[in-house]
């Protein structure tokens, strides 16, 4: 196990921060919201299962660049681990400055549960941000010891499982919940805040007192 996964110590707080991510209400969720909402539970897990293949399929493809410049050198691998911590803090610097989402505006049109699994693979799949956040990170809970392929491929699914499972739980609970984020403007500038905080917090940590070497 060990050879596939970092050290216990950076896999709790991968999961932590992954769960924090994943649960913090952002464009996604609403958008799954949403079509739970206008066309029921079914399109909404639909949506969920489309997104979260496409965002493994980003993984897969982080984890094959990371493997490609961690075989090339260890110097190489710390720059670009900096440079994500760096991204992670404009990420959540962009995060605070953005408007908080709302699911009242520009509904999606009814249709299929293949359309919206298809939309939701296609959306999520080729967008390069999904790939470059990855690429961002993984790296910073990446340990020297372990495999870099299996090891960031196995980061990326666990990342997505979380996700997956968070927007499951607001696929299920939209009937409930939607009306109150329509609503309350303050619940969605929080997530906003929690995002943003979130992603600063990562790469601060990681640039100044994350692990160097995966000990």
């Amino acid at each position: 196990m060990h050879e596939v996964l970092p050290s216990w110590p950076l896999l709790s707080a991968f999961i932590a921060a992954s769960f924090i991510l994943a649960v913090t209400p952002g464009p996604g969720v609403f958008y799954i919201v949403t079509r739970s909402m206008l066309q029921g539970r079914r399109h909404g897990i639909a949506s969920v299962f489309g997104v979260a293949l496409g965002n493994l399929g980003n993984a897969v493809g982080a984890s094959i660049g990371l493997a490609a410049l961690f075989a090339i050198s260890t110097l190489a691998f710390t720059v670009v681990k900096y440079a994500g911590a760096a991204y992670l803090v404009y990420l959540g610097l962009q995060a605070l400055r953005a408007p908080a989402p709302d699911i009242t505006a520009a509904r999606p049109a009814p249709a299929s549960i293949a359309r919206i699994f298809r939309d939701g693979f296609v959306v999520a799949l080729l967008n390069p941000k999904t790939a470059i956040f990855f690429a961002a990170f993984l790296p910073q809970f990446m340990s020297a010891g372990a495999a870099p392929m299996v090891q960031s491929f196995a980061l990326g699914a666990i990342f997505v499982a979380i996700a997956a499972m968070t927007d499951t739980g607001y696929a299920l609970a939209a009937g409930a919940v939607a009306p109150m984020l329509a609503r309350a403007r303050g619940v969605r500038s929080l997530g906003r805040h929690v995002s943003g905080g979130a992603f600063i917090g990562l790469g601060v940590f990681t640039a100044l007192g994350g692990p160097r070497n995966g000990k």
